[in-house]
């Protein structure tokens, strides 16, 4: 509660100050140089010596304006004055009372204000008392704490009653700011400001507690610092007068001597050597000398100049290639052809190639890589890209962070130790990307001849040479592959084996090698060819060997358990009728080469990830208003293609002797089996096409033949993808006639030698060759009666052309 408030005004002249506020019950000396404030103090002087101090709001402004001086300042008494010889005055002030400018004016060059001088009086109740008791504990705490504030001198300057004189007293001696201490200067009431101050204290203490603790933690690292260089020296010391060398110096040196031995670029080397000073000054056990450490074991690691002696020889290459691999005829030129080109070239600086060997699994892709490392005499190293996400897995880490390490392509180039080896990148389709970056796109520099000769691992930050790799690539797929990494590769299709390839392989390589794996004696055990060819045609169907080499390490387990049971004299010989007691009841029916012909089903051809599949296509309809129903979990484009082929049917009712209003008085319903599997492309066209007509005209498809190409709504057939994986689907499960479009007649040079004699392939340009082809019209129609009753002409039964 305020008791009094003494506010009356006066006129007194005013210095404006720089950096300082005066507070009433204190003494402060300063220097008056400005002409104006020393004829104001001349003025003061003149009367009674009070004066009106000021603090202007910018200390950089030498004439400040009358807007440019705080309102609220201190009237002061001069307790003394000193004239200086280069004119300045000195003055002791000591603050009396606060005042607020209510005008100012120029007297004689100084300024005088016209003043309120305002001086509360706050009633000392027991809450105020308390306030100043946690304000003076408060400032001892702050003293204390404070580095160059005399203990006893500054307790001793608060020791008063009066709430307002303690507030100014204690303000006055903050280091704080200016705005701070004239926040604290503007507030009248004692109590506020005693609330204030106790707000500013509390911050200031807990700033001067993080300082001393930050100090304390330095000093500490100083003096452990300090302590372990003490300590070093005088082992240094100890060790030189027992005659022994320092670790440390051995290590350095060594790594020293490596760095001269290992060749490096001019680049890498200046880097090692900048290193190798750093960890020098750095103390042994510190983190960074740990990272300076492992970064230069990394340069000294990698095979700068290293190479593997190639072996050239053509007929050794040759003879591995045909020892490993059954097949694959195109896949052994081109590797030849490169081998024989680097034999005529003889030039260490000639690019090394990419390859891209594309196809289902089990055909052998990344066997065939390890064929060709054997075959040039080099290095083999593989890299699994499957489900890599982060682009750092290629080109590494930067040192910045914690725990960093070099790609996958530096670390598989430590592992060969040599600049020259055959580097498999496998399942390239199957990388990934998120917010830690693309991959693919960092392949990009690694697998172009024209760049990868620099490339920049973020962790080794130097370039690295690898246009002496010769890079391998294995998909399954090529269409996740971006096109700009795809364009770097030169891709090679594995479509698959044929059953004379199957068996062949299986009586080379997969017998003998799981018959070795299940301890079983060659001579003793023998698998009938009738027998291989049953296992792959009722128990497996796929393009490659793998799940054949699975039905054969079963057969080996269960011959196996004969001769632990029977004794080691045990001989047999595997034929047909064993099988189902040995691998179960067969997966797979026989072939579809005695197929009946049959109306509204077709079989189709289609593509897959693991090779050709056949695709029944069925179609059927009932009395409805033309709806037409897509089942069997069909993609965006079939659906276009069954779209597209009704709408043939229906432009050419007229020439298949329907009628033409037949759309609005059925509903057909076409359907792919297998409804779990996702089915896309547009190579179902004919077939859907196909089976759509049989239906319409009760006239039967053809049972022993496949078709495949697109359908345009003229009647067009075009080209399709996949033809040699198709056709060894179809001459897999015994189909004897394949329709191909016209476009697709050059791809057949792809399909072997065998199937093509087995099988008998028509090219057809339109729709109407391949009905005139596929209809069996020698077959009688299935005609229903009670289905044709009401719809006499036309549709569905007639089958006039």
């Amino acid at each position: 509660m305020i008791l009094s408030v003494d506010d009356k005004t006066e006129r007194l002249p005013l210095v404006p100050l720089r950096d300082v506020v005066v507070f009433p019950y204190t003494m402060i000396p300063f220097v008056v140089g400005r002409r104006s404030s020393l004829l104001a103090v001349e003025r003061a002087l003149a009367g009674d010596k009070r004066i009106f101090l000021a603090t202007q709001r910018d200390a950089k402004i030498d004439d400040p304006k009358p807007e440019e001086i705080n309102a609220i300042g201190t009237v002061a008494n001069i307790v003394q004055s000193l004239k200086l010889p280069n004119g300045n005055i000195k003055l002791l002030v000591e603050g009396a009372a606060r005042g607020r400018v209510q005008s100012l004016e120029t007297v004689d060059g100084c300024l005088v204000a016209v003043l309120a001088i305002v001086d509360p009086k706050a009633e000392l109740t027991p809450e105020v008392e308390t306030d100043m008791g946690k304000v003076v504990s408060l400032f001892e705490k702050y003293v204390k704490l404070s580095p160059n504030m005399p203990y006893e001198t500054m307790i001793s300057t608060i020791r008063v009653s009066e709430p307002g004189r303690l507030t100014d007293t204690i303000a006055a001696h903050l280091q704080v700011g200016i705005e701070e201490k004239q926040n604290l200067l503007e507030v009248f009431n004692p109590i506020e400001r005693l609330g204030l101050l106790s707000g500013v204290l509390e911050a200031e203490i807990e700033k001067l507690r993080v300082d001393r603790r930050i100090h304390q933690r330095v000093k500490k690292q100083m003096e452990k610092a300090q302590k372990e260089y003490y300590l070093n020296e005088k082992m240094k010391a100890i060790q030189q007068e027992l005659g022994r060398k320092d670790d440390k110096l051995n290590e350095v040196e060594e790594l020293k001597q490596r760095i001269q031995s290992a060749k490096m670029p001019k680049e890498a080397h200046e880097k090692a050597m900048q290193e190798l000073k750093r960890l020098e000054v750095m103390p042994p056990v510190s983190a960074e000398a740990t990272v300076s450490r492992n970064y230069l074991d990394w340069l000294l690691s990698v095979p700068w100049q290293k190479r593997s002696k190639e072996i050239r020889d053509l007929d050794f290459a040759e003879k591995v290639l045909n020892e490993d691999h059954h097949g694959l005829e195109k896949i052994k030129e081109r590797i030849l052809e490169f081998l024989a080109v680097r034999r005529l070239v003889n030039n260490k600086s000639m690019k090394g190639s990419i390859l891209c060997f594309a196809g289902p699994p089990g055909v052998g892709k990344t066997s065939l890589a390890q064929s060709i490392a054997k075959a040039t005499g080099r290095k083999f190293v593989r890299v699994s890209l499957g489900g890599v996400r982060d682009e750092a897995e290629i080109r590494g880490h930067r040192r910045t962070y914690i725990g960093a390490f070099p790609g996958q392509v530096i670390q598989m180039m430590k592992k060969a130790g040599t600049k020259n080896p055959v580097f498999l990148l496998d399942e390239v389709d199957k990388m990934s990307m998120d917010f830690r970056g693309d991959p693919s796109s960092a392949l990009l520099e690694v697998l172009d001849p024209e760049q990868n000769g620099t490339f920049l691992d973020h962790y080794l930050d130097t370039e690295f040479d690898l246009s002496q790799v010769m890079f391998i690539c294995t998909a399954n797929v090529l269409h996740p592959i971006p096109p700009a990494l795809k364009d770097r590769m030169e891709v090679l299709r594995l479509a698959g084996y044929t059953l004379l390839e199957k068996e062949a392989i299986a009586r080379r390589f997969l017998i003998p090698k799981q018959l070795k794996n299940h301890g079983l004696d060659p001579k003793k055990f023998e698998v009938e060819d009738a027998a291989v060819r049953d296992v792959i045609e009722k128990y497996t169907r796929e393009a490659g060997v793998r799940n054949l080499e699975r039905e054969i390490a079963s057969l080996c387990r269960k011959l196996t358990r004969r001769v632990v049971k029977q004794g080691k004299d045990f001989t047999f010989t595997v034929k047909s009728e064993h099988l189902s007691e040995f691998l179960g009841v067969p997966r797979y029916r026989p072939t579809t080469s005695d197929k009946k012909p049959e109306i509204g089903i077709a079989t189709g051809l289609a593509w897959t990830e693991v090779g050709g599949e056949i695709l029944l296509t069925e179609a059927t309809m009932m009395k409805g208003r033309g709806k037409l129903t897509l089942t069997g979990k069909l993609g965006d484009v079939m659906q276009e293609s069954a779209q597209a082929a009704l709408s043939y049917v229906r432009s050419r009712s007229q020439e298949l002797g329907l009628d033409e209003d037949f759309y609005r008085k059925f509903d057909i319903h076409v359907h792919v089996p297998e409804g779990a599997i996702p089915k896309d492309g547009p190579s179902a066209g004919i077939t859907i096409a196909t089976a759509l007509t049989s239906l319409l005209t009760r006239t039967p498809v053809r049972g022993d033949l496949a078709m495949t190409g697109e359908i345009t709504l003229r009647g067009k057939v075009l080209a399709i993808g996949g033809v040699k994986e198709k056709v060894l689907a179809a001459h897999r499960l015994g189909v004897r006639t394949v329709i191909l479009p016209r476009d697709n007649e050059k791809d057949l040079a792809d399909v072997p030698e065998d199937v093509q004699k087995a099988l008998e392939f028509r090219l057809v340009d339109t729709m109407d060759e391949v009905l005139s082809i596929a209809l069996d019209r020698e077959s009688p129609p299935k005609v229903d009666k009670e289905f044709n009753k009401d719809h006499n002409k036309g549709l569905p039964g007639s089958i006039t052309h």
